[in-house]
């Protein structure tokens, strides 16, 4: 099939896809088709899917039971493509995403990192789409906030600090109203109402400008700076944002270190973090829905 034939199939596939969704989702109730195209053959589909960006197959899976099972392999040749074209291929050929084991797992992830646009002016998102790097900016606490943020169900995303942590540097989530930029080296996120932090260097909970206890609540607390010893670098923290049980907990590898903050209120909360150090490097990487236990 040719680019020229493959877009105007493109055309009819999203015009499909429009007409569905707007009509609800009666054709995958019913297990029906959308006329010819609903008929085409599994490769025909999977060559024109392949042209289409991820908005328009999240469509495309909600029109039939068919078009839904031609997207259901998350490493079919339609996620593959898609995210040779989407990611970097620094961030496919490193080890940024060797916990998502799909095309479209990897592409999710993409489509919730940190965001180059809502953050302070003193950090930029390099060029991999994955990593934070913040200026070396004196007296000023610079954040960052993901893409998307969320307000129901449970989400895990990674973050590590590929560089020193400085006096302070917080992970956590924030609403849209908390500020990412502010000046001195202070614990940003924590600092007000909209954000709740855990500030790595000293093991704090903050929230609304107050110290909520330390964390984790165990012996072995991951302390990442103590009687001068340089931070780890490259350790993975996960981060488990609950919003059923209104909840924000934590893990280290496979070490479940506890609930953080309980009762948090009905709002669209994103992931967010805050650092200090000049050129220290922070990566975020969306995992999707967490595994119990």
């Amino acid at each position: 099939m040719s680019a020229a034939a493959a877009g105007g199939a493109s055309s009819c596939i999203g015009a499909a896809a429009a007409s569905s969704s707007s009509a609800g989702n009666s054709y995958v109730a019913a297990g029906g088709g959308v006329g010819i195209a609903g008929r085409l053959p599994s490769r025909v589909l999977e060559h024109v899917f392949s042209y289409l960006d991820l908005n328009d197959l999240m469509r495309c899976s909600l029109v039939c039971w068919h078009w839904n099972n031609c997207l259901a392999d998350e490493n079919s040749e339609v996620w593959r493509s898609l995210c040779a074209r989407s990611l970097s291929e620094e961030a496919l050929r490193s080890d940024i995403l060797c916990n998502l084991p799909t095309y479209k797992g990897k592409l999710k992830s993409y489509q919730h990192a940190l965001s180059s646009h809502d953050c302070s002016r003193n950090v930029y998102v390099k060029k991999n789409g994955f990593t934070l790097h913040r200026n070396p900016i004196a007296q000023s606490t610079d954040g960052a906030r993901g893409k998307i943020g969320f307000s129901e169900g449970r989400h895990a995303w990674e973050i590590w600090w590929e560089g020193p942590l400085g006096t302070v540097a917080v992970i956590g989530i924030a609403t849209k109203r908390a500020a990412m930029q502010c000046q001195g080296y202070v614990a940003l996120l924590g600092s007000d109402d909209q954000s709740w932090g855990w500030n790595l260097v000293d093991n704090n909970l903050l929230h609304n400008g107050e110290v909520n206890g330390n964390f984790p609540q165990c012996n072995n607390a991951p302390k990442y700076q103590c009687n001068g010893v340089r931070p780890q670098i490259g350790e993975r923290i996960r981060v488990i944002l609950d919003m059923d049980d209104k909840t924000l907990a934590f893990e280290r590898g496979f070490e479940f270190l506890g609930v953080a903050f309980r009762g948090l209120p009905k709002a669209c909360l994103f992931p967010a973090v805050s650092a200090v150090y000049g050129n220290t490097e922070v990566t975020m990487v969306y995992l999707g829905k967490p595994l119990d236990g």
